[in-house]
């Protein structure tokens, strides 16, 4: 048979390749949303590995915690004796704590410590008209937990919700460990889960999903890695490589390799070459560039937050890094608040924590989360000048006055460290009333 018969007995359409749609193809055997359930060993080892994973986990947490809060309460007194009860419990650190390992395990706990003045079991749900102080704060993850119990009753008021957990209390005592295993009902912890799957009691950790995107990245290191230890390498050229054997070819690398790593001078023969090679990393930026806005976009969390960018600190216009500062105010409200607003009960409520028992609806009160970030200097000049500039012109057109421009910007304190108009509801009200105003009399 001639050659070209054959070969057209063994064409295939182009199109096929190894084979598609079966199993040989790449992008079927490719199967998008198989899922990864991680064991809490596999996300220690993810956790403990890498930095930047550590950044991911760590970050939010401790900027949902990193200023508190201010309690605002007419009793001011009162304000200063809550503030500094919940510094005693080291509460800052405990809701970090918490948050933490809501998002990397996929629950978080803080166990409420509490003394009551009648005799009660774990089991039981805490009674507030008979707590009579709160001792302590302890957050833990769901590596502590055994076994979450909801409620599965549909005609229940509760239905889905959290009410006992089986906790593993083990303690160790040099090699002796005891094991302890109590129910505890949820009235006595402060719960938090953001990642619950329906059908399922425990919540996911924040890795799961990111898995396949931290295996590219950790790919990506390695490979920088590899090509900047070879990033340069010699090659020797010479008509009489080709008479050595293997264990020549091997001493006279080992020999050379030394030589022209150590000295600046090569001698080598007439008819010989050497010469220095560069590997070619052209393109890359776009490939690492890739990664990182993967990550970044999977994490919810711009590049130069998981980098580690001060704490607060907001240079020119960037407006990625304000909306993850937003979406951590929101976490504050949505998240936060309603724990800090239980615990704050709670000591309200202690017989002796604050000088007898108060009653928390006979109170106006209200938990106020401080300003997370700032700009930095030249940025807020920048911003300064404007203002200042837009303040002429209110004051050309007769929308404001001098003295009201001076009350607004610097007080009887002086220059004021946040402006007025820099995004205060209130204030922009007023300054949409004062331009409404000098409009109709202009008009």
């Amino acid at each position: 048979m001639k050659s070209l018969d054959r070969a057209k007995e063994m064409r295939e359409d182009f199109m096929q390749g190894n084979g598609k749609a079966n199993h040989k193809d790449k992008l079927t055997r490719q199967v998008a949303g198989v899922g990864r359930k991680l064991s809490h060993d596999e996300i220690t080892n993810l956790y403990g590995d890498s930095r930047i994973v550590q950044n991911i986990i760590d970050i939010p947490a401790e900027d949902m915690t990193r200023n508190w809060f201010t309690l605002r309460m007419e009793d001011e007194k009162l304000a200063r004796d809550i503030m500094s009860k919940l510094a005693d419990l080291n509460a800052k650190k405990a809701f970090k704590e918490m948050f933490l390992y809501d998002r990397l395990r996929g629950d978080g706990f803080i166990s409420l410590g509490v003394t009551q003045g009648s005799k009660f079991e774990l089991s039981d749900e805490l009674q507030m008209d008979k707590l009579y102080s709160v001792d302590y704060l302890h957050a833990f993850s769901s590596q502590k937990v055994n076994e979450f119990l909801i409620n599965e009753d549909v005609f229940d008021i509760k239905y889905g919700q959290l009410e006992q957990l089986r906790i593993n209390r083990a303690s160790s005592h040099g090699v002796q460990i005891q094991t302890i295993e109590s129910s505890v009902h949820v009235s006595r912890l402060l719960h938090s889960q953001t990642r619950r799957f329906e059908g399922e009691a425990q919540g996911r950790s924040l890795l799961e999903p990111l898995y396949d995107i931290l295996t590219v990245f950790d790919t990506s290191v390695w490979s920088v890695g590899q090509i900047l230890h070879d990033f340069t390498f010699k090659v020797y050229k010479s008509k009489d490589i080709e008479n050595l054997n293997s264990q020549d070819k091997q001493q006279l690398s080992m020999i050379m390799d030394f030589m022209f790593r150590t000295e600046a001078l090569a001698m080598i023969a007439d008819g010989e070459e050497l010469k220095k090679e560069t590997t070619s990393v052209g393109g890359i930026n776009y490939l690492l560039d890739f990664v990182w806005d993967l990550l970044a976009g999977s994490a919810r969390m711009p590049k130069t937050v998981i980098k580690g960018q001060e704490s607060g600190t907001i240079a020119g216009a960037q407006y990625d890094v304000m909306n993850y500062y937003s979406r951590i105010v929101a976490d504050q409200e949505n998240e936060m608040k309603p724990h800090l607003e239980k615990l704050i009960r709670m000591l309200l409520m202690a017989e002796k924590e604050l000088g007898g028992r108060i009653d928390p609806e006979s109170l106006e009160w209200e938990i106020q989360f401080n300003p997370l970030w700032n700009v930095d200097a030249k940025t807020d000049a920048e911003i300064r000048k404007l203002v200042a500039e837009t303040d002429q012109i209110y004051m050309n057109n007769n929308v404001l006055t001098a003295d009201e421009i001076r009350e607004s910007r610097f007080g009887q304190f002086g220059l004021e460290e946040t402006l007025k108009f820099s995004g205060d509801d209130a204030d922009l009200k007023q300054l949409a009333d004062n331009l409404y105003k000098g409009w109709r009399s202009n008009g």
